[in-house]
């Protein structure tokens, strides 16, 4: 590095250096290149996407639509995206309501910056684990993260906890992120989870970002939007990428109060321009006409995690059943680290799975398994799972006899 790039190194930002990349994509980055491996690791479908939603984005190309659609987004996919989800979850928006952004990531990045104001220590609660992308964008955009470790607690937000956070910290609280189902947990809310976090935050000037992407993979509780009852605060963050295996076409949508959605509005087009034609005409196919993709791919799902779920008791871990997504989440025994069980099951097994500190406090010393991945993969994963288990235990055990041996000398 010369001098000078050193030197312009450290005019960049303090706070972006101070910020490490995703820790679930460089590993999975770096196992990459290991033969045979089964990479449990990231959060996105192994189908493909429907086809007539392909269809519908070749038709868009053909139609030329290739120059520069609104920057809010397209008509006739904000309108039914808020057909959508009034017919799936009553929720009362019209196209008026609505912004098309660049995947959910860009959507929880404009709704967190577009309420924050950076320097003046302002606040957003975080219940945790979550989804780690969460954490730097809070404070990328200013906000000090007030941190919710929900572990003790069946991985679910508990109203006296929220109310206590709001007290403590008064008007500095400018937001409460939720998600659910939740990445990492798998773990979602019910109605009377909904209604009871509700009734707490309509008695705050707050707003409640809440990403519920996963809403159409839920598994025997049918999902509930915190929108429902709390439309006037709601950022409502949902999108295709979940629900219609469309992680790479980039659509995510917010929804919220027509004078909020003017203001976030700014900073999204400022941002970005706008999303795709092409990915925008496929979305409003998948909107209006693929209703019910998700079940198929829910039924499947479902399937798997029961699956992965069984062996893993089996194996002797704490799990937690999933109620949503397609994430497995379990605690490794005390006498095994996160760092040792990912990298000797990857390179020793060729099994990748994600550590869950990142995820924030409530994380550590548990794995993520992501089982949106075949069922073949998941058997044999599970079956050098098992070896990889065994093994460890008959050392520990070798261990043992030695230093009991040496004892009685």
């Amino acid at each position: 590095m010369s001098k000078k790039t050193k030197q312009l190194l450290q005019r960049i930002r303090t706070d972006l250096r101070e910020i490490t990349p995703s820790k679930i994509r460089e590993f999975d980055q770096e196992v990459s290149s290991i033969p045979g491996i089964i990479k449990l690791t990231l959060g996105e479908p192994d189908f493909n996407t429907p086809e007539h939603i392909k269809a519908a984005g070749i038709l868009s190309i053909k139609n030329n639509h290739t120059h520069y659609p609104p920057s809010i987004g397209t008509l006739g996919l904000r309108q039914a995206a808020a057909s959508f989800l009034d017919k799936k979850y009553n929720l009362k928006y019209d196209y008026e309501n609505v912004i098309v952004t660049v995947g959910a990531t860009e959507a929880i990045s404009v709704a967190i910056g577009s309420i924050i104001n950076p320097g003046k220590g302002e606040k957003i609660i975080i219940p945790t684990p979550i989804w780690p992308m969460y954490l730097p964008i809070a404070k990328m955009h200013g906000a000090e993260p007030i941190y919710i470790n929900t572990s003790k607690d069946n991985y679910i937000l508990k109203p006296q906890r929220l109310k206590a956070a709001l007290d403590k910290y008064g008007d500095k609280v400018k937001g409460v992120i939720l998600n659910f189902p939740s990445n990492p947990t798998g773990t979602t809310y019910s109605r009377e989870d909904v209604q009871a976090i509700a009734a707490v935050l309509e008695d705050y000037n707050v707003f409640v970002i809440s990403d519920e992407i996963y809403s159409e993979l839920t598994y025997g509780k049918k999902h509930v939007s915190v929108a429902e009852y709390l439309p006037e605060q709601t950022i409502l963050i949902n999108g295709v990428s979940k629900s219609h295996a469309m992680t790479g076409w980039r659509i995510g949508i917010i929804c919220a109060p027509k004078i909020i959605v003017k203001e976030i509005f700014k900073l999204h087009q400022f941002s970005v321009t706008t999303a795709a034609y092409v990915a925008q005409e496929a979305a409003q196919e998948a909107f209006e006409n693929g209703f019910n993709d998700s079940q198929a791919m829910k039924a499947e799902y479902q399937q798997r995690g029961n699956f992965v779920y069984q062996e893993l008791k089996a194996m002797g871990f704490e799990v937690l059943k999933p109620q949503g997504a397609f994430y497995i989440f379990f605690q490794l025994p005390a006498w095994l680290s996160e760092e040792e069980f990912c990298h000797e099951l990857a390179y020793d097994y060729q099994v990748a799975v994600a550590g869950c500190s990142p995820f924030g406090p409530g994380g550590e010393g548990h794995i993520r398994i992501s089982y949106a991945s075949s069922m073949e993969n998941l058997k044999e994963a599970m079956k050098r799972m098992k070896e990889y288990i065994a093994k460890k235990k008959k050392g520990m055990l070798s261990t043992a006899k030695i230093i009991e041996t040496a004892k009685s000398y």
